[in-house]
């Protein structure tokens, strides 16, 4: 039993370790595999990282915000999702906390996070 534990887990490590290390605050570029009948094409989702939560475990998930249009776009992913393609760091963020909810109600240049130097 513990073989199949050891097994999961490296295979869980293999997985993590392709993508970089990020938090909240960082604003980030995801590609994501959309399938639409029988074609698959890539689509880039660009955003905030508001929050990851249950990190270090199988079932993380992170949640990435942007500003379409004016309106607010949330989207999870899980970081294991085999419709991830890849994940790019565009700007590492400067913040105090851990869950950025506050950005919800900001908006302009009020909702933007400091850079990290």
């Amino acid at each position: 039993m513990s073989d199949l534990i050891k097994e999961v887990e490296k295979e869980f490590l293999e997985k993590e370790s392709k993508h970089p290390d990020f938090k909240a605050g960082d604003t980030v570029n995801i590609h994501v595999k959309i399938k639409e009948g029988n074609k698959e094409r890539i689509q880039q989702f660009q955003g905030t990282v508001i929050q990851r939560r249950h990190t270090n475990t199988n079932g993380e998930t992170f949640t990435v915000r942007k500003i379409s249009n004016g309106v607010g776009v949330e989207r999870i992913f899980p970081i294991l999702s085999p419709s991830i393609d890849k994940i790019e760091i565009i700007r590492k963020g400067h913040v105090r906390r851990a869950r950025l909810f506050y950005l919800r109600g900001k908006q302009g240049k009020a909702a933007k996070v400091k850079e990290k130097i």
